[in-house]
């Protein structure tokens, strides 16, 4: 992914990934290195990452669909 501007590809600091939360679920989030966007798995969104700063605001995420071969969250306490 193509972060834009300068034509270098986003990247996303470990320890800032290991900090940030879905601001809906307050769920993790995981980076996708391809598209540039930290994923919410509970809440099906991606948010962007532009010039190295992640846009966490829902209306500014795009929606994942059903079908995009993440696997469903795991929801419930432990087993």
């Amino acid at each position: 992914m193509v972060d834009g501007r300068d034509g270098k590809k986003a990247n996303v600091d470990p320890k800032l990934l290991e900090l940030l939360a879905c601001p809906l679920t307050k769920g993790p989030l995981t980076w996708d290195p391809e598209r540039g966007e930290l994923i919410s798995r509970l809440a099906r969104l991606a948010y962007p990452v532009r010039d190295g700063i992640p846009i966490m605001l829902p209306s500014e995420a795009r929606s994942l669909p059903f079908d995009d071969g993440l696997p469903p969250p795991r929801l419930g306490g432990p087993s």
